[in-house]
């Protein structure tokens, strides 16, 4: 029987409120087996984007990253929304491991072409290194990824958290029994968006293409279901979206995605 990982990513909205880095980190480290963090950073790179003067620009939930917006996320991703989650988990006994795509190759990714949109320093996953961070885990460390890629060349690349997030629970996949938890401040997707009791327990394909086409589904959430059934047809066992309470045994309030 393969050991289970679990892939969890984290919306950098809980980077803001220090009670919610607090609530999350906890149940983090105390969910058992193997496991890696994958963290956003968005609120806070718009927040020092507009104090620099750099306007923000977001298509469709996804991030348009100039020279200057890369600058700003690599500073706020690789700096301090990265650090201040593994320093909150070292102090909670979990030895995470702050990295980006480009420390140890970890995970290669391409810069995406200009097409109808440019989406200028964003970069689509090419390879995972999925010996590499075996052997991360094998040696008890808990790697936690910021949404940063590169290209082999020496370019950073800004890529999406939620692609991370599924294109590392699909790399595991062959040697873990792999589970990917998306963690946000909601307690699963909303049947209405105003009524945060209206979890829709679980979302299939059908399902999916049903909320899209009465548009149910908010613009932030797309990118993010889209993964979710990428990451199933491509063999990842389970995947959850909710709050982070879903982390916790017995948990039963959450969104099941299922094909």
């Amino acid at each position: 029987m393969k050991p289970v990982l679990s892939v969890v990513k984290i919306g950098g909205a809980f980077l803001e409120e220090p009670g919610l880095v607090e609530s999350f980190t906890s149940a983090f480290a105390s969910l058992e087996g193997h496991k890696i963090l994958v963290h956003g950073g968005g609120q806070r790179a718009t927040a020092l984007s507009r104090r620099l003067g750099v306007e923000p620009r977001v298509v469709d939930g996804r991030r348009i990253t100039d020279a200057d917006s890369l600058e700003v996320a690599v500073m706020v991703y690789a700096g301090w929304a990265n650090k201040t989650l593994v320093a909150r988990l070292q102090s909670l006994g979990c030895n995470a491991l702050g990295v980006s795509g480009a420390d140890a190759g970890l995970i290669r990714a391409l810069k995406r072409p200009a097409g109808e949109i440019d989406y200028g320093f964003v970069g689509d996953i090419a390879s995972v290194n999925a010996p590499g961070i075996a052997n991360l885990l094998a040696a008890g460390i808990v790697p936690a990824f910021c949404a940063l890629t590169h290209d082999g060349r020496g370019q950073l690349l800004n890529t999406n958290a939620d692609t991370i997030a599924s294109e590392l629970a699909v790399a595991m996949s062959d040697k873990f029994t792999t589970r990917l938890l998306y963690c946000f401040e909601k307690a699963g997707v909303l049947r209405d968006v105003s009524d945060p009791g209206s979890v829709i327990p679980r979302i299939d394909a059908a399902a999916y293409a049903d909320l899209r086409a009465k548009g149910k589904v908010a613009a932030g959430m797309l990118p993010k279901l889209h993964n979710c059934f990428q990451a199933l047809e491509k063999g990842v066992d389970q995947v959850f979206i909710g709050a982070p309470e879903m982390l916790t045994p017995g948990h039963a309030i959450q969104t099941e995605i299922t094909l």
